[in-house]
C-alpha cells in the first residue's frame, strides 16, 4: 500500500522537538525469518489483506534479509513488492515495486518500479501504464547520501532498536514515487498494550506525520499494527505462519 510511503514525510516532527533528532537505526540481524498476515480496516469495514514475508539468506560473506509482499486494498489498490537488504549492514540491495490501481478519477492504472543499489547510486526503471494500454519508461539514476535508506522501510520498522519513549528520530531516504531524497522519521511515543486478531501485545508506538506503527515490545520483534492518526485506516496482524521459500 502507498501509505508506506506516507512515512516519508519532510515532516516537521523533528523541528517541533526541542533537541535535534536523533540518527535513526536498524538492526535487522533482530529480524527472523517468518511470515505474517495482515487484514486491512477502513472506517470500520474490513477491506482487503497482507501478507509480508521475511526471509534470511546466508551467503559466503554476508547474509541479506529478502523480504516480499502481496496486499489488496479493495477495490483501488493491489500491490506486490521484494526489497533485498544486507543484513548486516541494513543497507539496500534492490528493490521491485509494482502496484496495480482501479480508480475511476486517474488515467495512471500502474505504477512500477525496478531498482539496484550499487556504488552509492539507485538506478533502473520506472513503468507507469495508462488506461489506453500506453506503458512509459522512466530511466532512474541517483545518488543516494551515506548511510541512506529506501521510503518503504515501515517493513523493518521492528527493527528500530535504539528508540526511547520521547525520542525523535531520523535518517535520510530515498522516494520510489518521487525520486528524491526525504526524511524518513519518528516520534516515539509511551508503550502501550493493544489487541488485534493475532492477539495481545506489548507494543511500541512509532509516529511519523499522520501516521502511527505499533512494534512488539516482547517476543520476536514485528509491526503488530499500523494506523492512521483519525482512525479511518488500520493494518492489523491477522496471523503468523511459515516461510514459503522463494525463488533463487
Amino acid at each position: 500500500m502507498r501509505w508506506i510511503c506516507s512515512l516519508l514525510l519532510a515532516s516537521s516532527l523533528a523541528a517541533q522537538s526541542r533537541d535535534p533528532p536523533k540518527p535513526l537505526r536498524f538492526a535487522l540481524t533482530d529480524l527472523v525469518a517468518r511470515r505474517d498476515s495482515f487484514v486491512f480496516i477502513f472506517r470500520g469495514a474490513e477491506r482487503g489483506y497482507a501478507v509480508w514475508q521475511y526471509e534470511v539468506r546466508q551467503l559466503e560473506m554476508t547474509q541479506q534479509l529478502l523480504y516480499t509482499a502481496h496486499s489488496e486494498f479493495r477495490p483501488v489498490e493491489e500491490e506486490q513488492m521484494r526489497v533485498v537488504l544486507n543484513r548486516l549492514t541494513g543497507e539496500p540491495i534492490a528493490t521491485f515495486h509494482h502496484i496495480d490501481l482501479f480508480s475511476p478519477t486517474s488515467d495512471t492504472v500502474m505504477v512500477e518500479h525496478d531498482l539496484d543499489v550499487k556504488g552509492g547510486e539507485i538506478a533502473g526503471r520506472r513503468r507507469v501504464g495508462t488506461r489506453s494500454g500506453a506503458v512509459q519508461i522512466i530511466p532512474v539514476s541517483r545518488a543516494l547520501p551515506r548511510g541512506a535508506v529506501l521510503s518503504d522501510y515501515i517493513f523493518i520498522a521492528a527493527a528500530v532498536t535504539n528508540a526511547v519513549p520521547g525520542d525523535s528520530l531520523a535518517i535520510p531516504a530515498y522516494s520510489e514515487f518521487g525520486d528524491s531524497i526525504a526524511t524518513l522519521s519518528f516520534v516515539a511515543l509511551p508503550p502501550v498494550t493493544i489487541a488485534v486478531p493475532a492477539g495481545r501485545f506489548e507494543v511500541l508506538p512509532l509516529r511519523s506525520g499522520a501516521f502511527r506503527v505499533f512494534i512488539a515490545r516482547t517476543g520476536v520483534r514485528r509491526v503488530v499494527k499500523g494506523e492512521t492518526l483519525d482512525g479511518d485506516f488500520s493494518f492489523q496482524l491477522a496471523a503468523t505462519g511459515p516461510v514459503v521459500p522463494s525463488p533463487e
